[in-house]
């Protein structure tokens, strides 16, 4: 469940953010992303609640690999390459492709998630990224001085193994940082120009490199300093002595690191198909072969390959529901009207799954007695402003 405070959502200028998110994952019914099942609201928070995938996600698995085959790789680039092309064909910008959001499901198959940053877009147009976008973050705006006169710190890494364990030992703090990491971000968007979707393979790029390598190409333990390299990334752009990459990977990774006009992907992923790096990948075969990676997992809510960290807020208090929500309804609520969604077919094909795979429970053990179950239905009838939308529907603005 993602769950976003609305006033923290319209003071940071967020709103149409989350009506894109919402809009995406209730367009797209793709494979390759996660599956919405249901967003609804109260009068402080949105909800969304989507599919668990209890295989983790790729930064937890590069923790503790290091670096991947280049077989392994592969297999994760190109149903990254799937996962990118399916929310391109609907016109959406990611904009926060890194390895926190590949997440995989209990077979190892990847699949793309966190949307909160995507932007539809005209395809006639170029996207232009505003003051208030994905780089909010007092500390990375100051990163937008990109010329300054920063110190290099990253520069006191005599090689590629000390610069590989200093990435490995602060990669777990910036998982949970409020900062995160401008590693992926591509220049032309740290740089504010006019950018379009090649901005996201400009992203697969970088995860490719830290997958065969074991630290992004442009990693400093400050992301200012990142930011710089990123955007002087002819002068940055460099791979370790001892790494042992093919020349082909060598090659794919240059033509996605490279400025937009000469970037692979800008005329569509077919062109990064069409590598020779993935001259054996089976494309339309992919998420029905076995994955190169199989996680532990010992039943549909393990969490044992998911990074743990402590939750630092109290949960909310209660708000009130029904007669006493509407009698409170605000500005704010009308900024989210439309926001509920169920996806009917997702939402039918797990309980018909799940009928089919274990015995039928009673009501009682379900809601614990007639006086539940009665308590239940009093509260459901009392909740009125709640409505349901098939999946055709768009939230307007």
């Amino acid at each position: 469940m993602k769950k976003l405070k609305k006033s923290e959502m319209l003071s940071r200028g967020q709103v149409e953010h989350v009506r894109a998110e919402r809009n995406l994952l209730a367009e797209v019914a793709s494979h390759c992303i996660v599956k919405l099942y249901y967003s609804f609201q109260d009068a402080e928070f949105l909800y969304l609640i989507m599919e668990y995938l209890p295989g983790g996600d790729m930064m937890t698995l590069l923790i503790r690999e290091d670096t991947l085959t280049e077989s392994m790789a592969r297999f994760y680039i190109a149903q990254s390459v799937l996962a990118i092309e399916s929310i391109h064909k609907h016109n959406y910008i990611h904009r926060d492709i890194k390895p926190d959001n590949l997440l995989l499901d209990k077979n190892g198959h990847m699949k793309l998630s966190d949307f909160g940053l995507c932007k539809p877009i005209d395809c006639a147009t170029l996207s232009t990224l505003n003051e208030n976008e994905p780089l909010d973050d007092e500390n990375l705006r100051e990163s937008m001085d990109i010329d300054g006169c920063f110190s290099d710190k990253g520069s006191r890494w005599k090689s590629a193994t000390e610069q590989l364990q200093h990435w490995q030992m602060n990669r777990r703090k910036l998982a949970f940082s409020t900062v995160g990491t401008p590693d992926y971000i591509a220049p032309e968007v740290l740089l504010k120009k006019g950018y379009g979707m090649e901005c996201d393979w400009w992203s697969l790029g970088a995860i490719m490199y830290e997958m065969l390598v074991g630290y992004p190409p442009f990693y400093s333990d400050d992301p200012i300093t990142t930011c710089r390299k990123i955007v002087h990334w002819k002068s940055h752009l460099k791979f370790p002595e001892d790494s042992r990459l093919t020349p082909e990977a060598r090659d794919l990774i240059c033509r996605l690191l490279c400025d937009v006009e000469h970037r692979l992907g800008s005329g569509g992923a077919d062109q990064i198909k069409a590598h020779p790096w993935f001259k054996d990948v089976t494309w339309d075969k992919l998420y029905e072969m076995e994955a190169a990676f199989k996680p532990e997992v010992n039943d549909e809510l393990d969490t044992q390959n998911f990074l743990k960290f402590d939750e630092l807020d109290p949960p909310p208090a209660r708000t009130g529901s029904g007669q006493t929500r509407k009698m409170l309804m605000t500005p704010k609520d009308l900024s989210f009207v439309g926001y509920t969604y169920k996806n009917f077919d997702a939402v039918k094909g797990m309980h018909d799954m799940r009928r089919s795979t274990s015995p039928r429970r009673s009501i009682d053990s379900i809601f614990g007695g007639d006086s539940a179950m009665r308590s239940r239905r009093t509260s459901s009838a009392g909740d009125t402003d709640t409505h349901m939308v098939s999946s055709a529907d768009v939230m307007s603005p």
